[in-house]
This record gives structure tokens, C-alpha cells and sequence, in this order.
């Protein structure tokens, strides 16, 4: 990821990070979803980042 970049969560289960940056842009904060599944063997996780400004109120958001 580049430079100002933060993971605030990764989890095997891609649909609750999909949730949190549904959660995260209805509140107007941009995050990326990055899959890093292997898509033959369904192993494997995915990252969600957000700007390191964000980094708190995406923390708040997300641990509700």
C-alpha cells in the first residue's frame, strides 16, 4: 500500500470488510478493500485501509 496508508482490520471473512467500508463511506471516509484471497482455493484474507487521517474516526466506526 502507499506511503499514508493504514490497515485497520483484515479478516479471512470478506463480507464483514465489506460491511465496514460500506459502514465507512456512508460516513464519508474513502477506504480500500484489498483481497488477498487465492480465488481457486477460497484460502487467503483481505486488508481494509484508510488514509491515516481517518484513522480514528474509521476505528470508532467500524468497533461499534
Amino acid at each position: 500500500m502507499e506511503a499514508g496508508w493504514i490497515k485497520i482490520s483484515s479478516s479471512s471473512d470478506l463480507i464483514m470488510l465489506e460491511m465496514y467500508r460500506q459502514r465507512l463511506e456512508d460516513a464519508g471516509i474513502y477506504s480500500v478493500l484489498l483481497n488477498k484471497k487465492d480465488s481457486e482455493l477460497a484460502i487467503g484474507y483481505a486488508e481494509l485501509y484508510v488514509h491515516e487521517s481517518n484513522e480514528a474516526a474509521a476505528l470508532g466506526i467500524i468497533e461499534k
